[in-house]
């Protein structure tokens, strides 16, 4: 028995050891970074962004892959059953916080499921319209909708996607249920938006600004606390007159539950570099956000934000009681 024993802990510290010594050669191979949403769309941009710049830190590539579907729920259940050696990691938006109310059924417990990297960015939203939408200014919209609001239709890309959130808290905002027409994804939802097949949409600068730049949608507000450097004529919805109307869509990096210290702490500091990237910062104001700061681009700040935005967001989604299975 004494020999047993002896034997069974020799290879329990043998692979505590080799843990430990992988830990302390991270990164050996390439790393995958899920995205919980379609290709192209506002998320998988900030993704490739980070992704690439990390990369060239970490010595090894970061590999970008989109498994999207159920508001990003089944990205963020495929990293949290992923193996917790670092080398599957989660890039996931404000629903991350959102999901833990929306959904009834998770196959996660979204607090304990992972191991936090950082905070990346928070994008600003725009409230926006077909560029023949009646309506000229944001106080003029919220009347318009108000007296319309059985035929004025709202699109989102989806349950749990960030246009979805914003146009939750718009109508909560204006306590007015508008028509919501959902699509699956950013892109179809602005195509239709730009058709003029719905009347106006919430989304993320990441998404919006070309349009608005080009005139092909027309802008109301903006959501941040105070006015964009890329948009310094529209105001913010404070502004426009709606009090106490903010709404940012968070990104953060996160790891499954298990993942060494160590190598939480070595993407964290990677993540930190990547975004004080020359690229990274220039790209981002080119779509109207900026990069976390370096004391948000850590696991305390983001299990912080997490936690916060949980408890925002559930009295707002309950009380608009649209869940999902």
């Amino acid at each position: 028995m004494k020999i047993l024993q002896a034997l069974l802990g020799a290879v329990a510290a043998v692979s505590l050891f080799a843990a430990s010594a992988s830990a302390q050669n991270y990164p050996e191979r390439s790393i995958t970074m899920v995205v919980p949403f379609s290709a192209g769309g506002p998320t998988d941009t900030v993704a490739r962004l980070v992704a690439e710049s990390m990369s060239k830190d970490l010595g090894q590539q970061i590999i970008v892959e989109n498994v999207g579907g159920a508001g990003g729920t089944l990205g963020a259940g495929r990293v949290a059953q992923a193996d917790p050696d670092g080398y599957t990691v989660l890039l996931h938006h404000i629903g991350m916080a959102t999901s833990a109310t929306l959904y009834r059924k998770l196959a996660y417990d979204t607090l304990n499921a992972f191991e936090y990297v950082g905070l990346v960015t928070e994008v600003p939203m725009t409230i926006v319209a077909r560029k023949d939408f009646e309506p000229t200014d944001l106080k003029g919209l919220i009347d318009y909708v108000k007296a319309n609001k059985d035929t004025v239709t709202v699109a989102n890309a989806g349950i749990g996607a960030a246009s979805h959130l914003c146009g939750m808290m718009f109508m909560s905002a204006i306590d007015t249920q508008l028509t919501t027409v959902p699509y699956k994804g950013t892109g179809p939802a602005m195509t239709d938006l730009l058709g003029g097949q719905v009347d106006m949409m919430c989304d993320q600068t990441t998404n919006t600004t070309k349009q608005i730049q080009g005139g092909t949608i027309k802008a109301y507000a903006v959501t941040s606390p105070a006015r964009l450097k890329i948009f310094p004529d529209l105001p913010t919805a404070e502004e426009a007159g709606l009090s106490g109307f903010q709404v940012g869509i968070w990104h953060g990096i996160y790891a499954p539950k298990g993942t060494p210290a160590e190598v939480t702490e070595r993407l964290s500091k990677s993540l930190q570099l990547a975004l004080k990237d020359e690229n990274v910062v220039a790209r981002f104001a080119e779509l109207g956000t900026e990069p976390s700061s370096q004391e948000d681009a850590t696991p305390a700040a983001l299990k912080a934000k997490l936690e916060s935005e949980i408890a925002r967001w559930k009295p707002v989604i309950e009380a608009a009681g649209q869940f999902a299975d």
